[in-house]
């Protein structure tokens, strides 16, 4: 689900529930060539992760079902043929060769001809008794204009003569995408319809075809799109990520709903942060927006990395470890890695290579990198500081982190050493690095005795054979 949708989903959720309302999941399907294995199983997912969670729907049940739209094939023809009775729609038996060679010779997109709309009645019987194939279309007015209110774009007119004769019920016997949704939102009880702005344009015919049955017509509520920049859309045809994608990339489902549903919504005031039942107390259809908003990734990764901050350190764990396995580093002690990671992470995915040198250190780095204006060191200072606490660590009784804390701290005291000239060689050597989470004790508890050792000793070899 690309982050378009998701954000129609949320809106849609939102309008419902600050309501008090039900938000029904329907499956569409009537257009079969375009279906794709386990997009529905994708779709039951990401609702259900990203907290929106249906009242109705094929998984749920509820009162007006079936809620897939193939499984009520049945309904849409009878419907179709009561408004060719009715005069309102009528059946066209053009061939897909003279419809073809419409199009090629379409010079100014006015579409379908109207060949088949007054046919004779005794003609139109003829061709349903021989068989011939056909779809049914329906009646646009040719003269005057249809005018509706969109809750977002205010009042919005088209004139008839724009609107072509739309095709209802296919030569496959299916319902097209319009005419099915106009006959389920109505036996459904649909009150409100949430959409991109792009179905603008087809919003006359479906309040045509509530008109024609007499029908009551639901509110419109019609979204900006979501940009990827002042030119283009958002779109998963460009590489852009979708919602399982950005999950995927170490963002929290949390903080995705929180920021998409900033992106064409404003509360009214400057409030950034939600939680799902704040956004259901907060939401109101007048705060959506009549421009475009732009999808800033770099806005969502730093409200990721607030989101981030105020898990506990349990359930930042539970979110770090696949990344931490993924780096060799399973097996070390997990309430260090809360500690000195978690408010560095801005995504999790960060995680992996941010203590990659964990599980393997780049041995060939530079003895330049003892070299620190700060810590005031030099590579010769450094490998006289490591001959001599190397022994020291080698003596110590206890491999802990607070062991290791006190002996280190003591030995700088004594030595009338400043911390950092103590410590500044012993993370150089443990980790070929110049920036870690975390520093020399905490990077030494990590290893453990064995392997913080043999890097050490490898770090005073790099210095000896300057």
């Amino acid at each position: 689900m690309h982050v378009g949708n998701l954000r129609t989903a949320l809106y849609e959720y939102l309008v419902a529930k600050s309501q008090g309302g039900k938000f029904i999941l329907r499956i569409e399907d009537t257009d079969q060539e375009r279906k794709v294995d386990g997009a529905v199983d994708l779709i039951y997912r990401t609702l259900e992760r990203a907290g929106l969670l249906h009242d109705e729907g094929p998984d749920v049940g509820g009162d007006f079902g079936p809620y897939v739209q193939s499984e009520r094939l049945g309904m849409y023809l009878p419907y179709a043929e009561q408004l060719v009775k009715e005069g309102k729609a009528y059946y066209c038996f053009c061939s897909k060769e003279r419809l073809q060679s419409l199009k090629d010779n379409d010079e100014f997109g006015t579409g379908y001809d109207r060949h088949c709309r007054d046919l004779p009645k005794e003609e139109v019987e003829r061709l349903l008794a021989s068989g011939a194939e056909y779809v049914i279309r329906q009646k646009m007015p040719l003269e005057g204009s249809t005018t509706f209110e969109d809750a977002v774009f205010g009042t919005i007119t088209v004139e008839n003569s724009e609107l072509q004769d739309q095709i209802l019920i296919k030569a496959d016997g299916f319902p097209t995408y319009n005419f099915a949704n106009v006959i389920d939102d109505h036996t459904m009880n649909i009150t409100h319809v949430v959409r991109g702005c792009e179905y603008l344009s087809s919003t006359p015919k479906y309040n045509l075809l509530y008109e024609a049955f007499g029908w009551e017509k639901p509110v419109y509520i019609h979204l900006t799109p979501v940009m990827k920049d002042a030119t283009r859309k958002l779109s998963k045809r460009h590489g852009d990520p979708g919602f399982e994608d950005l999950i995927a990339q170490g963002y929290l489902a949390e903080a995705i709903i929180n920021y998409v549903a900033l992106v064409g919504w404003s509360p009214g005031n400057d409030r950034e942060f939600f939680t799902m039942d704040e956004l259901k107390e907060a939401f109101s259809i007048e705060g959506l927006s009549k421009s475009p908003a732009i999808f800033d990734e770099t806005k969502l990764r730093w409200m990721n990395a607030e989101y981030i901050r105020k898990l506990s350190p349990e359930e930042y764990i539970r979110h770090a470890e696949p990344y931490l396995e993924a780096a060799g580093c399973g097996h070390m002690d997990k309430s260090i890695f809360a500690r000195i990671l978690q408010p560095r992470t801005e995504v999790f995915t960060d995680i992996t290579e941010t203590v990659a040198f964990l599980a393997k250190m780049d041995e060939d780095y530079s003895v330049d990198l003892y070299t620190n204006k700060k810590s005031k060191t030099n590579p010769e200072l450094c490998r006289d500081i490591l001959a001599a606490v190397i022994p020291e660590l080698e003596a110590l009784p206890e491999w802990t982190e607070t062991a290791l804390h006190d002996f280190l701290m003591n030995y700088a005291a004594e030595h009338g050493m400043k911390n950092g000239t103590l410590l500044w060689p012993v993370r150089i050597a443990m980790s070929g690095k110049t920036v870690t989470p975390g520093g020399a004790i905490e990077i030494a508890a990590l290893l453990g005795r064995e392997e913080a050792l043999r890097r050490l000793h490898h770090g005073l070899d790099k210095l000896n054979n300057m």
